[in-house]
């Protein structure tokens, strides 16, 4: 390949702007400084971002079959290999003439150099396109002949490209243009509608310039009179050209002194006009986009001359201060401003805030109070669009600007748009005024902070303007609250007392849901705040009365805020509604409209289903308590009735103690061995039998005969009345077994010495018990114990030792008679209860000394003395047994009573006996 050769490579940077299309929607890239140069003889286009050099926007290979368009005088469009669209937008005419040069001499010179092959086979094929959109002249005679070449020619992407070029070349649309008239003149419908299909075909190839041509002041009317005869409506005919004819649709508010500005405006509503009404029908989503690109850069281009022109903005805002100015040229002034608004939604958001910062500095905020308070509904509306575009592009900034008003004591700009809610009966424009409220109070939306991980002074300038905004919107929302919450919400208070709210206006309905909504974003998002106000305002029952409203959508905007409401499960919110029933009215909506499965049935079901499904306690046990009788009338669903299920296991009384069960001894028993049940609970006779106070207790055992025994033992914690002793701490070392064993030795002597009294003692010479029946048979112990704290315990090694302990810590022993509790002081009437050692567990708190000596009290059990060869384990009996209670001096405040078993004569069984008998079983 030849190297190429440019004579003056476009070296100076060109400032413009990268566009990429994306989704049939232009992407701004970014600006920057385009140049062209060669890269190892390789033809380059390059664009650098003006705010960081470094960064490439842009570089692009020139190659031979790229398309490049230029259009109009500062546009270039391509399409890239892989094909994406691609353009650049440049400040100057000069510095796009400059560019496009370079790429046409690029171009030249790769056709010049390209192979005598390709150079063949490309005249083969242009010599074959070029005989294939031969068209003939436009006459009337031949326009079926036209139409059929132009529709062959346009199956391939070659024939479209070479008929574009053919059309513009030999300017086909000027030669077509006059046979309309000849065909109006003479009424031939065939003709017009061929006309008509021919015009539609060269708009359809997708073809920038041609599109650009036809909306000239010369060609348009042509081109929309032929599209008025569609041979799709043959009995119809359109007006197109009355309707772009009539100069008098455009309004110059403030003139225009730029032709091509001028021009451009006009083009752009040409275009508007061909894509929403003429071509809608028939477009495709090429020619879509090429008409949207075309409008997309003529308005960025208006706009940003407007806004760069001093002249025109101060002219413009100069209207609203000028006292003797027509109310009609100030509607022309806010009808611009809204239009300047709506294009601007469409830019990028840097063109954008350029835009809207000249508006303000032009008095935008003034311009909007006036439009908010005209009486023109018009006029109303389109402030109401500026409004809301304003807040949608920096929310932040509206309220600094109302915080401001308030500061220095204007009326601020929220009071204008609480009477504009309240008083306005266009429902488009309530529903506007609705979202900007909230839009205002959301305080979560503000200006990202993008740069605050970058450091330096930056990051803490930008800090410091976010605490000022902080600050700020904290005291909008503080005296939102105090002072504009009340007059907006005013139209609900006055329904306290209002007995029926049949004959709501259509304005009323749409005022009561828009509040209603209102107060459902102020418990999202203003917790604290909104808790007092609405209990000082008590709003929540104010909203429960829409719910009796006629209206359906009525009655479910307000469901949706108690939905609300229990969705947070605040207990505030709950507590309010359950203090003034609010419940009710939703109970009463399921009741009214079941079985039908209709949306506000539903949607109050899924009210309750929430309810159950979260097990709101609070919630469950007052629908219960009140309507439980309602609820179990609605059957149809199931949710009412696990309602009340949840509540009965809520509230369900302890089951009934199994000791008063007389199967309770075979119950805990699996095949002979008895299962652990758990804690029970104690019946009526155990409890006055623990409830026993410890005078009471001193009294009888006084009452009783006392064989007075000291002897230290190791105390043994007796758990639940198992016989099975457990040590209530760690064993240490073995340096005091002897001190035990000196303990056992004094147990078996004190053991030896009941048994020497208590067979000298008669029956008659017994005195009487005090809690004893003459006519029972039954023993009765007598305890005289005085709790002390024990000493620490250590381990003993020695099995023999251990096997003694263990007798000496028998916590529970039956009566021989097998009907007493021991030591109870009951007839043999009571059940089965719980050792009174058990209960003494910890009473030191009776006032007893620690280390203090206690005496030991062998009392003599009354009964038969008759003995049984064999007694049966069930039911023992024998010789009279003592109860040594036993006492130990301890260093620690848990005491411990034990009851010493006494050796068992021959051929008799005693109470331990009947116990282990029972254990076995």
């Amino acid at each position: 390949m030849m190297p190429l050769s440019v004579p003056n490579p476009p070296t100076t940077p060109r400032r413009v702007k990268v566009y990429e299309l994306r989704n049939n929607d232009w992407f701004d890239r970014g600006t920057g400084y385009c140049t062209g140069h060669l890269l190892n003889d390789e033809p380059h286009i390059q664009v650098k971002s003006e705010e960081e050099s470094d960064r490439v926007l842009l570089n692009t290979k020139i190659i031979k079959d790229d398309g490049y368009q230029k259009q109009q005088e500062t546009l270039i469009v391509w399409t890239e290999p892989q094909g994406t669209d691609m353009a650049l937008s440049f400040q100057e005419p000069e510095g796009c003439a400059a560019i496009w040069e370079f790429v046409s001499h690029v171009q030249s010179h790769l056709l010049s150099v390209s192979g005598a092959d390709e150079i063949l086979s490309d005249d083969a094929t242009e010599t074959a396109i070029t005989s294939l959109v031969q068209l003939p002249g436009p006459t009337l005679g031949n326009l079926d002949e036209v139409e059929l070449t132009i529709r062959q020619a346009s199956l391939t992407t070659s024939g479209r490209d070479a008929l574009g070029k053919y059309i513009l070349n030999e300017e086909y649309i000027a030669k077509l243009i006059p046979l309309l008239d000849d065909a109006e003149d003479l009424e031939s419908i065939n003709h017009l509608h061929r006309l008509c299909n021919i015009m539609k075909m060269i708009i359809l190839l997708n073809d920038t310039v041609l599109v650009e041509k036809i909306v000239t002041d010369e060609m348009i009317l042509g081109v929309v009179g032929i599209l008025e005869y569609d041979p799709d409506f043959p009995s119809h005919k359109a007006n197109h050209r009355q309707f772009l004819g009539d100069r008098s649709k455009f309004k110059e508010v403030v003139p225009i002194r730029d032709p091509e500005v001028e021009k451009k405006i006009h083009q752009t509503y040409r275009l508007q006009y061909l894509k929403d009404v003429v071509l809608a029908r028939i477009l495709d989503d090429p020619t879509f986009s090429v008409l949207n690109s075309l409008i997309f850069f003529n308005q960025f281009d208006i706009l940003q001359h407007l806004q760069s022109n001093q002249t025109f903005m101060k002219e413009l805002f100069s209207i609203f201060h000028d006292p003797e100015a027509p109310a009609s040229r100030k509607k022309l002034a806010i009808l611009f401003i809204q239009n300047c608004c709506s294009i601007a939604k469409s830019i990028q958001a840097q063109a954008r805030a350029q835009l809207y910062t000249h508006f303000i500095q032009g008095g935008l905020f003034g311009v909007i109070d006036y439009a908010l308070m005209e009486k023109d509904p018009a006029v109303r509306i389109a402030g109401t669009d500026v409004l809301v575009a304003m807040i949608d592009h920096d929310p932040a900034m509206m309220r600094a600007f109302i915080y401001r008003q308030i500061n220095e004591k204007q009326k601020p700009l929220t009071h204008t748009l609480i009477e504009l809610l309240l008083g306005e009966q266009d429902l488009g424009v309530k529903a506007q005024i609705a979202d900007a409220i909230r839009v205002l109070l959301d305080h979560s939306q503000g200006t990202p902070l993008d740069n605050m991980g970058k450091g330096g002074d930056m990051a803490a300038r930008i800090h410091a303007r976010s605490n000022t905004m902080d600050s700020e919107t904290e005291g909008f929302l503080k005296t939102f609250y105090e002072e504009s919450a009340k007059k907006l919400f005013a139209p609900l208070r006055e329904l306290e007392g209002r007995e029926s709210l049949a004959g709501l206006g259509i304005a009323e309905v749409s005022l009561y849901s828009h509040l209603v909504e209102t107060l459902c974003f102020f418990v999202r998002q203003h917790s604290y705040r909104s808790k007092y106000f609405l209990l000082s305002e008590n709003l929540p029952a104010r909203v429960a009365q829409l719910l009796g409203s006629p209206e359906k959508h009525l009655k479910l905007t307000a469901l949706k805020f108690f939905r609300t409401c229990i969705g947070l499960q605040d207990e505030f919110y709950i507590r309010h509604m359950v203090k003034y029933k609010l419940f009710e009215p939703i109970l009463n909506l399921v009741i009214e409209t079941m079985p039908r499965n209709n949306l506000l049935n539903s949607a109050c079901l899924e009210f309750f289903e929430f309810v159950r499904r979260e097990n709101i306690k609070h919630i469950i046990t007052h629908l219960v308590d009140s309507y439980r009788e309602a609820m179990q009338r609605i059957g149809y669903v199931k949710t009412f009735t696990e309602l009340i299920n949840k509540y009965d296991q809520l509230h369900d009384p302890a089951p009934a103690s199994r000791y008063q069960d007389s199967n309770y001894s075979q119950q805990r028993q699996i095949n002979g061995n008895p299962r652990w049940q758990g804690p029970n609970d104690m019946d009526a006779a155990e409890e006055a039998y623990f409830n026993t106070s410890d005078d009471e207790d001193k009294d009888e055992e006084e009452a009783a005969p006392t064989l007075p025994v000291e002897v230290k033992v190791t105390p043994v914690k007796i758990l639940n009345g198992s016989p099975t002793p457990k040590p209530l701490v760690d064993y240490g070392d073995d340096d005091e077994n002897d001190e035990l064993e000196v303990v056992a030795a004094k147990a078996k002597t004190a053991i030896a010495e009941s048994q020497t009294e208590s067979s000298g003692v008669t029956n008659e010479n017994k005195p009487p018990s005090p809690v004893a029946s003459p006519t029972s048979s039954q023993k009765h112990e007598q305890e005289d114990v005085v709790v002390g704290p024990p000493p620490k315990r250590r381990r003993e090694k020695d099995e023999d030792d251990e096997d003694e302990l263990i007798k000496l810590s028998r916590s529970k022993r039956r009566s021989p008679t097998g009907g007493g509790t021991v030591g109870s002081g009951g007839g043999g009437s009571q059940p089965m209860g719980r050792k009174r050692s058990f209960g003494l567990m910890g009473s030191n708190v009776t006032g007893q000394s620690p280390n203090k000596k206690i005496a030991i009290s062998l009392a003599p059990k009354s009964g038969s003395p008759t003995t049984s060869a064999t007694p049966s384990p069930t039911t023992p009996t024998g010789p009279p047994t003592a109860v040594v209670a036993v006492a130990v001096e301890t260093a620690t405040p848990t005491a411990a009573a034990a009851e010493l078993p006494e050796p068992k004569p021959e051929g008799t069984a005693t109470a331990v006996d009947a116990e282990a008998g029972e254990k076995k079983e």
